[in-house]
């Protein structure tokens, strides 16, 4: 995930976990755990989006390993079409 995406999804979960974990108190206390059930998982789920900067340094990696792989075969190809002729 890039930074806006990131941002974006990581900040939608916060705001609904929060949401779940604060209105059953002013609604009725009966649905409290219920709420706190999806409540307190989507908050830590939504932390754990935000804070998570190690999956774009994975993404940089694999990028760069494709770059590499595409430019070998690339090479390897014109080498094959220069011993052709």
């Amino acid at each position: 995930m890039n930074t806006i995406s990131r941002l974006i999804s990581g900040s939608i979960a916060v705001f609904a976990g929060v949401v779940l974990i604060i209105l059953p108190f002013f609604l009725s206390e009966k649905s409290v755990f219920f709420t706190w059930i999806y409540g307190i998982p989507i908050l830590i789920i939504g932390i754990f989006i935000l804070f998570n900067k190690r999956e774009d340094q994975i993404e940089q990696i694999k990028s760069k390993k494709k770059l590499k792989i595409s430019a070998h075969s690339n090479l390897k190809n014109s080498n094959e079409r220069r011993f052709k002729k």
